[in-house]
This record gives C-alpha cells, sequence and structure tokens, in this order.
C-alpha cells in the first residue's frame, strides 16, 4: 500500500477527539474522497496526512515508511486549499512556477513545465495575466497546477470547488477528473458534497462526529450502504425514510400499511421491532408491477427540473421525495398510487440504524 493510516487519532490540547481511530489505506495512484457533514473531521485528517497537525495516536506510513514526524516538504505531498491563495501581484506563469523557483531550478526547465502544466489545464492563453484578471474557475486552476508542476507523489485538495459558482464547478470537476488521468497522483480530496464524491473518487470514505461510516466505491456506498447515516447521505434527492413497528409482518404507520413479508423472507425473526424503511426516491414505479409494494399518497408539491420531477408527497403520517420522468409530473394535491420495487427497498434496525 502506498499510503496507510492505522489507527489514527486526533485530540485537541482543551480535550475535544476530532477524530477517532481512523484506518484506511490507499494504493498508488488511487483517488479517494473523504465526504460528509462540516465537523465531522475530513479536513483534520488531510491535514495530518499533509503534516500541518500532529498526529496524537497511530501510525502513519508513505510506501511502507513511518511518517509521523516528518515534515510537509518530506513527505512530498502538494496542497490545493479552499482559498486559491495566489500571489495578486505575481502573473499566472510565476504564481505556476513559484515552487520551482524557490527550490532553484533551472529557468530553461521551468519554463518548460510551466508551458506544459498551462496546456493540461487549458491556462496557455493566461500565462502573462495577473489573478485579478481571471474568473474564478481560472484561479482554481491555477492553484492546481501550482501543486501539480511539483511532480510530487500526492497532491491532497481541501473543498477546492465550494468558492465556485454551479456551472463552473461542474467544469471543473471534469477537469479535475482528467488531470488525474493525465497525473496518475495519488489523490485525496475532502469535500461535503456527495455529487462530487460520487462523480470524482475510485472510492469513497464517508465520515460523521469523527468516525468512519464506511469506505467503498460510489457504486458500493449507492447500493449497499451500512447504515442510515450513509443512506441518507449518498443520492440526491437523499433516501426516504419511514420508521414504525412490525406487526404481523407489516410496517404500520399513520394509517397507512406496508406488507413486508415478500420483502423478507425471515420478517418474523423481525416482529415487534422498531424497523426504518428505506426506499430512493429514483427507485419507484408509477405504473402497476407485481413484485413490488403499493403506496398510496397525496401530491403536496411538485418541483420541475427539466428532465425529471422531484414530487413531494405525504403518505400517511409519513413525507417523502419521488423522481419521475418529467411527462409523469401529475397536479399538487392529487391522489397518486406509486410502487416500490421489493430489490430497491432497504431495512435498518430503529435503535442502532444499521442496515438489516
Amino acid at each position: 500500500m502506498y499510503i496507510t493510516l492505522k489507527d489514527i487519532n486526533k485530540i485537541y490540547p482543551n480535550g475535544f477527539h476530532a477524530v477517532h481511530n481512523f484506518n484506511l489505506e490507499i494504493d498508488k495512484g488511487e483517488f479517494v474522497v473523504f465526504v460528509g457533514p462540516s465537523g465531522c473531521g475530513k479536513s483534520t485528517t488531510l491535514r495530518m496526512i499533509a503534516g500541518l497537525e500532529n498526529i496524537s495516536s497511530g501510525e502513519f506510513l508513505i510506501n511502507g515508511e513511518r511518517a509521523n514526524e516528518k515534515g510537509p516538504r518530506e513527505r512530498e505531498v502538494a496542497m490545493v486549499f479552499q482559498s486559491y491563495a495566489l500571489y495578486p501581484q505575481m502573473t499566472v506563469f510565476d504564481n505556476i512556477a513559484f515552487g520551482l523557483t524557490l527550490q532553484g531550478v533551472d529557468e530553461d526547465v521551468i519554463e518548460e513545465r510551466v508551458k506544459k502544466t498551462a496546456k493540461i489545464l487549458g491556462l496557455t492563453d493566461y500565462l502573462d495575466r495577473l489573478p485579478r484578471a481571471l474568473s474564478g474557475g481560472q484561479r482554481q486552476r491555477v492553484a492546481i497546477g501550482r501543486a501539480i508542476i511539483r511532480k510530487v507523489g500526492i497532491f491532497l485538495m481541501d473543498e477546492p470547488l465550494s468558492n465556485l459558482d454551479a456551472k463552473q464547478r461542474v467544469t471543473m470537476r471534469s477537469e479535475i477528473a482528467q488531470i488525474h488521468r493525465e497525473t496518475g497522483a495519488t489523490t485525496i480530496y475532502v469535500t461535503h458534497d456527495q455529487t462530487e464524491a460520487m462523480t470524482l473518487a475510485d472510492r469513497i470514505v464517508v465520515m460523521k462526529d469523527g468516525y468512519v461510516q464506511q469506505v467503498g466505491t460510489p457504486r458500493d456506498l449507492y447500493f449497499n450502504p451500512v447504515n442510515v447515516f450513509v443512506a441518507g447521505f449518498i443520492g440526491e434527492p437523499p433516501m426516504n425514510f419511514v420508521r414504525g413497528k412490525v406487526e404481523n409482518g407489516m410496517l404500520a404507520f399513520g394509517e397507512q400499511q406496508l406488507d413486508l413479508k415478500p420483502v423478507r423472507q425471515d420478517i418474523a425473526e423481525l416482529e415487534g421491532r422498531e424497523i426504518v424503511f428505506g426506499f430512493r426516491p429514483e427507485a419507484i414505479s408509477l405504473k402497476p408491477r407485481e413484485d413490488a409494494v403499493s403506496v398510496n399518497c397525496r401530491v403536496e408539491l411538485t418541483e420541475m427540473l427539466g428532465d425529471n420531477t422531484n414530487i413531494y408527497i405525504v403518505s400517511g403520517n409519513q413525507h417523502a421525495i419521488l423522481k419521475v420522468d418529467s411527462h409523469d409530473t401529475p397536479e399538487t394535491d392529487a391522489d397518486l398510487t406509486f410502487r416500490i420495487p421489493y430489490e430497491s427497498i432497504y431495512l435498518f434496525d430503529g435503535e442502532t440504524e444499521m442496515v438489516l
């Protein structure tokens, strides 16, 4: 393994335990994304990898060699921050070249590498400009260029797109993916945006309250979430959850009852237990089908989004969101019946919130 984190903990002097027993192995050239809500410990973990935060306990290895005590430069990492941190008085060329200039690299070599990096990033026509003459997306590309020109083995990116508007974020996502393909560098990327995580990552690390919840490919996390938190965090709109108790093989909520017997052969073993019933908004059907649970509901609100529509519904005492083709958009306040295929139903323990 190229990067190994064993039982990493971060405890601040005031006693706050920011990261708990973090374990992860990262292959050379892999693109790993740390994702989770604000304050979950993802940026703290990244800063420990960078050498900007001390590791309270545990072992951090790069290429099999302990790196806990090494400084940022010794670790040969390059970091791209949320703020672009460009020198306003320097041209794009000089900003990108800055690290090499400090190292005393020959000017001819610097010029060749800056031009090559600028070509990868689409900045060739902007090398003589100052940062203030660039858009947000172009400035972020300059910041990335300053990192990748150093030819280090590890790139660390901390919320690099959060200052961009929605359109620029989409463009920069694809550019970061392309840069990773071209450089092949091991990349660890921090974001709170699950769309960024799903589109960029080889593997995703989902964190909450300093603990790792699940590690897996985007497909793993989408189709096989281990708990309610991961199921609700991954996916847009998020998974719908219905809480209730199993009674005679049925899940009762309000005046509604859902028959769970076709869903789980062992449903009798869950008799009397509180469970969480989950289904994704896009996994439903408006057409009749045999292998599905039928639910009657009322439409509260619709959001037309072009190729699809989000339908906000109420059923019994529960609210949910359905995602349908825009041609199937119902009227507000209309009665609606939708079906949830058996294979698209998730059951979680009501107490531990772990998948059953």
